[in-house]
């Protein structure tokens, strides 16, 4: 049988002890991490981008199926994410957690583990954070901070018309995942010996359960030499995000059904599940790809780009938001995606 430790043994500071004692500091700009009043970060000549991420048990995640290690990784990544879509690069998370009697010290261990190896694969540094009692299950909380250049911060405000929409990777594969755990879920009801299958479904539930940022792409482009002129990353949904854009930038776009980059086991399970395949991609969400737009001029240069596909482009405000279907009919994009308040 497992050990289980009950947090009350360790107390609130010698479980934050306990959880981030062996942490070392790999990052310049930080000073000092966990350990004191605060943390001391020292930036420079950089402009600082922070960004922060509430993810509440019931609500973001439903522990029946996702394991805490994944949720550990899962929920330091989206932040570092939010860091990508600036142009910038993560340096720096703290985590807060609130903590019902249900969960063990290992619990937290595990969660932890997947924290720091996410820590570890994008070169951030934990420091600093809180925990409390929570009467409502588990509360997690990250808050990222990170370093852009000045100049080359980018912001969801600069579309301009004629410029190419593009994205990265594929979309509607994490939307899929969930839809296939939480079908898998219906049938366990409870069972305690009841094993899913998931063969050949692989890819949709890494989508789902450990995203990755796309670290790669920021470097890409900066080796082609192109700076976009907006940028966000796809949480909510390529609608949502493609709307955000447009409307901060003051401007309409198209984009292009048959451009909409879908992974073959997106489409598969979208067929079982009777789903419409472009739906689930346009307003799935969670995909954690960069939505960005170039200058047309980029276009031979965005072209080389493994990994990144041009969808459309950026018209006048007047035009409106567009998806053009394989007939040539257009349908006005809406925002769909994930909104936790609906």
């Amino acid at each position: 049988m497992s050990t289980r430790t009950e947090i009350a043994t360790l107390g609130e500071f010698g479980l934050i002890r306990h959880l981030t004692q062996n942490i070392a500091l790999k990052n310049a700009s930080s000073v000092k991490g966990v350990g004191d009043d605060a943390a001391v970060l020292d930036y420079k000549d950089k402009q600082v981008l922070v960004t922060t991420d509430l993810l509440l048990e019931g609500v973001h995640f439903d522990l029946t199926y996702v394991p805490l290690k994944h949720l550990g990784y899962k929920s330091a990544v989206v932040n570092f994410s939010d860091i990508y879509a600036m142009n910038g690069q993560p340096k720096q998370i703290t985590v807060s957690l609130g903590i019902s009697k249900r969960f063990s010290i290992e619990d937290l261990e595990e969660l932890y583990e997947g924290i720091r190896l996410a820590c570890e694969v994008y070169g951030v540094d934990l420091v600093g954070g809180d925990t409390s009692a929570s009467l409502t299950g588990l509360s997690i909380s990250v808050t990222c901070i990170g370093e852009g250049e000045k100049g080359r911060i980018v912001y969801r405000n600069g579309a301009k018309e004629t410029d190419l929409v593009c994205v990265s990777g594929d979309l509607g594969a994490a939307y899929m995942g969930l839809q296939l755990l939480e079908r898998e879920k219906q049938v366990f009801n409870g069972e305690k010996d009841f094993v899913p299958d998931f063969s050949g479904k692989e890819y949709l539930l890494e989508r789902q359960l450990k995203p990755e940022a796309r670290k790669d792409i920021i470097q890409m482009l900066r080796d082609a030499d192109i700076l976009p002129t907006s940028m966000m990353d796809v949480s909510d949904g390529l609608s949502s995000e493609l709307l955000h854009i447009t409307q901060q930038s003051h401007a309409g776009c198209r984009i292009y059904e048959e451009r909409i980059p879908i992974d073959y086991q997106t489409a598969v399970m979208a067929e079982q599940f009777n789903m419409n395949l472009v739906t689930a991609a346009l307003n799935g969400g969670e995909d954690y790809e960069l939505l960005f737009t170039v200058p047309l001029t980029d276009h031979e240069k965005v072209e080389q780009i493994k990994g990144v596909k041009v969808i459309g482009h950026i018209t006048k405000p007047e035009l409106g938001c567009y998806l053009v279907g394989r007939d040539g009919g257009e349908v006005e994009l809406k925002a769909q995606g994930w909104n936790s308040l609906r």
